[in-house]
């Protein structure tokens, strides 16, 4: 079990909120640069195979998700003067903005050369990536008990992560023009070196102003990683969320794979400037094309969600809000299949729709995260809450692991040839790939959180009785 060092509970500031919410955007300025383009880079500038990334994405996945579940043991084992978790984001803050900035190298090797240079850096930068993010995902939850806190801290978290996000889909295209002309390599190359450095300085930021205040009591014996493993399949809320996580991250995968070749083969004049900022030819010339606008009004659409989080998660009760709020959303992506190609007006529209949808519910997963390992230490006297959010972590992965493995496969299939214009078999698969599988992994998304067994009314009864029992222990 644990317990708060106070007798009252610890509230914490602004300042600590928004340094925490730095991490995510931290991770989402790689994680979404990733999601969005570098299917594309791999594609049409490293010039792979599309089934060959496919399986890459496999076996480096794969890998990554299964360290998750290891990393979590670890961290929950490791303690030092600042904490069990903290220390990782100052330990690794720098390999990390190495590491992603190696994989947009672009090394002058043979065909064989380029895809193991792709696995090896793509599976160094996931290790690193798993060995931030587990312990700074586990952070949110001994930052405070206090239910309305984490609620908060969930909600700015996603604020950095959304604003990441918005940043990379406005950004990464008219940067990559910028800085490299014609020349995508150098534009991928000198835009990642700015993002690097940025996520660097923002997890160091998250490590100065996060504070631990949720610790072990002493009596809480030692269990071997295989114990808690079992406990942990004995978590019924854990099981229904692990599910939907593994849905939800596929969705993610497959759309993410293929929305600039949506744009560019589908929509068609994707790289023309809808609008631009400063002077042709001058150092600071920024072009948005109509693909640009369309990711980056979506994330604006998906910060705006994300600010309702609390009072829909109150309102509705966590569960309810969450599975309304999936199903809907599905709708929306799905609607996509049926826009023509000239009608971008009404796809910007779709979807902020869709973006507005969504956007409360990562904020609301993650803190039904923290109520499972809640449930774990009310049900079972152990609350290995690293374990519980590397293993939530591990599933994402395996989400990422099929979508991203099945985006490979199913554009080769679909007869996709990367700088062509595209057969009418290869248009219909980007449009499938896009609309109808994302939409149909939402759908079962949704199905699936409607099982999840912890009402607002049982969490709060479980957290009160958690709250006695710290107390009677202190």
């Amino acid at each position: 079990m644990n317990t708060p060092t106070d007798a009252a509970q610890p509230r914490i500031g602004l300042s600590e909120k928004v340094g925490y919410g730095l991490g995510d955007m931290a991770s989402n300025l790689y994680f979404q640069f990733f999601n969005l383009f570098l299917f594309y880079y791999y594609t049409d500038v490293f010039g792979l195979n599309p089934a060959a990334i496919g399986t890459m994405y496999l076996v480096a996945n794969f890998w990554d998700a299964v360290n998750d579940p290891l990393m979590g043991a670890i961290a929950d084992r490791v303690q030092t003067a600042k904490g069990k978790y903290r220390p990782f984001l100052l330990w690794f803050a720098i390999p990390y903005g190495l590491a992603g900035y190696a994989i947009f190298a672009n090394p002058d090797f043979s065909e064989v050369g380029k895809l193991a240079y792709a696995y090896t850096t793509f599976i160094v930068f996931k290790m690193i990536y798993t060995a931030i993010n587990v312990p700074y995902s586990a952070l949110m939850g001994v930052i405070t008990p206090d239910a309305n806190d984490r609620m908060a801290l969930s909600t700015f978290r996603f604020l950095g992560a959304f604003g990441g996000g918005f940043i990379v889909s406005l950004l990464v295209r008219p940067l990559v023009k910028l800085f490299g002309g014609d020349d995508e390599v150098l534009g991928f190359q000198l835009t990642m070196a700015v993002f690097g450095v940025a996520s660097i300085l923002m997890f160091l930021i998250t490590y100065a102003s996060t504070r631990e205040r949720v610790k072990p009591q002493a009596e809480e014996k030692d269990m071997s990683v295989k114990e808690d493993l079992k406990l942990l399949c004995r978590n019924l809320p854990w099981l229904i969320m692990i599910g939907a996580a593994v849905c939800t991250l596929a969705n993610v995968a497959v759309r993410g794979a293929v929305t600039i070749h949506y744009f560019k083969y589908y929509v068609g004049n994707s790289a023309e400037a809808v609008f631009s900022i400063g002077q042709s030819g001058t150092a600071f010339f920024l072009e948005f094309d109509a693909t640009t606008i369309f990711m980056s009004t979506g994330m604006i659409a998906f910060i705006i969600g994300v600010a309702f989080t609390g009072i829909i998660g109150r309102t509705f009760g966590k569960r309810n809000a969450l599975a309304t709020l999936t199903l809907l959303n599905a709708a929306t992506i799905i609607g996509f299949y049926f826009i023509p190609p000239e009608a971008t007006a009404t796809m910007y529209v779709v979807n902020l729709l869709a973006n507005l949808l969504a956007g409360p519910t990562p904020a609301l997963v993650w803190a039904l995260y923290t109520d499972v390992a809640d449930y774990g230490e009310w049900k079972f006297g152990r609350r290995a809450t690293g374990l519980v959010f590397s293993a939530a972590m591990f599933a994402q992965k395996m989400g990422l692991t099929i979508g991203g493995a099945a985006s490979g496969w199913l554009l080769a299939g679909f007869g996709f040839v990367a700088n062509q214009d595209q057969t009418p078999e290869a248009l219909m698969g980007i449009r499938i790939m896009f609309c109808i599988i994302p939409g149909a992994l939402a759908l079962l998304n949704g199905f699936i959180l409607i099982f999840y067994p912890l009402s607002t009314r049982e969490t709060e009864q479980m957290q009160s009785e958690l709250e006695d029992r710290r107390k009677a222990a202190a």
